[in-house]
């Protein structure tokens, strides 16, 4: 696999087209989460404990791109709808040129998490091409942190988190886990969809919150709900950084569904898999790494959760380890494990 060079000028430039994230892998790489700073400050009511709704299991055929690569004309994919318009085209179109090297370094990433998330969405019923809500979010990042705080592939804040019956505290920042991380957002988007009956509007309201999104539709849409092309009517009155929210999550579903049509690499990364070993409350994450004679980044990139690089004290702690290796980890520490390589 090729390596993805992170301080590459295609980085540069994408850093130099979005604000800077205090986010280290971020910072480096120049991949940006793309958030407003204001809706994930909700509070704690905002978003019930029960989760209700399944979302629309509908896909209809799929066709190929245009043979001449244009995107005027485009039926729906499958599952989450692509509207094209003037919009939508101008991100496909910077997406294939200005922003093609960071488009193709997302699409290499995409192949970390793409199993994963994509699972999760389809065993709800929910459109699986909402993973590219996640890439426009954080650059399907874990270690992603907008000027908000908002932490994660999905870009997370406390309160709504914690909402989602996510763990964030002093040892432990779930935020970052990218599998407890996804059943919280999926749980958040299907309550916005139920709410909304449009994906479109859940992704806005994902972004600039639902009542914001509640406010906009009273005042410029009679209160009416339920249609994709809502979204499009009301567009001009969301916040600024929302605007291009979704027009640039379509244009990144299409490029990544018909990518070899487009000359994209087919390079993706080794996908998230791994072994879990549970172990005494204290142990750090280096201690784990000796046992297995392997890099203590290896540890720390399957469990970003662990943001102090040591399980919790006074707990047995499950700790994600490459498959195969968890039977080094029970001989050297003499603690349990359990396979799994993907939760």
């Amino acid at each position: 696999m090729k390596a993805i060079d992170l301080n590459g000028p295609a980085s540069r430039r994408w850093a130099r087209l979005h604000r800077s994230s205090s986010d280290p892998e971020l910072f480096n790489s120049g991949l940006t989460p793309l958030t407003s700073p204001s809706w994930r400050w909700l509070p704690v009511l905002v978003v019930p404990l029960l989760f209700t709704g399944r979302g629309d299991r509908s896909r209809p055929d799929e066709r190929p791109p245009p043979a001449d690569g244009t995107v005027a004309h485009v039926a729906a994919a499958p599952a989450l709808p692509l509207h094209m318009n003037p919009r939508v085209e101008k991100w496909v179109h910077r997406f294939r040129t200005d922003q093609r090297p960071v488009f193709q370094e997302l699409l290499n990433r995409e192949g970390r998490y793409a199993g994963m998330i994509r699972g999760k969405l389809r065993e709800r019923g929910m459109p699986e091409d909402l993973l590219y809500l996640a890439m426009m979010e954080s650059g399907l990042s874990p270690r992603a942190v907008s000027d908000a705080s908002a932490v994660g592939i999905w870009q997370l804040m406390v309160p709504t988190a914690l909402q989602c019956g996510l763990r964030v505290d002093r040892w432990v920042d779930e935020r970052r886990d990218p599998v407890r991380a996804t059943d919280a957002a999926l749980d958040y988007l299907q309550w916005l969809h139920d709410r909304y009956g449009s994906w479109y509007l859940a992704a806005a309201a994902y972004n600039a919150g639902p009542g914001r999104v509640d406010r906009i539709l009273q005042r410029h849409a009679d209160g009416r709900s339920g249609d994709e092309g809502l979204y499009w009517k009301v567009i001009g009155y969301l916040p600024p950084e929302t605007r291009d929210y979704v027009p640039r999550m379509v244009a990144a579903t299409y490029l990544a569904q018909y990518a070899d049509a487009f000359g994209f690499e087919n390079d993706k990364a080794a996908p998230y898999r791994y072994d879990r070993v549970f172990v005494p409350g204290g142990t750090p994450l280096s201690s784990v790494a000796r046992s297995l004679g392997v890099d203590t980044e290896v540890l720390q990139r399957l469990n970003p959760q662990l943001i102090r690089g040591v399980t919790p004290p006074a707990e047995t702690y499950p700790v994600r380890v490459p498959v195969g290796d968890s039977d080094k980890v029970v001989a050297s520490l003499g603690v349990s494990s359990q396979l799994r390589s993907t939760d």
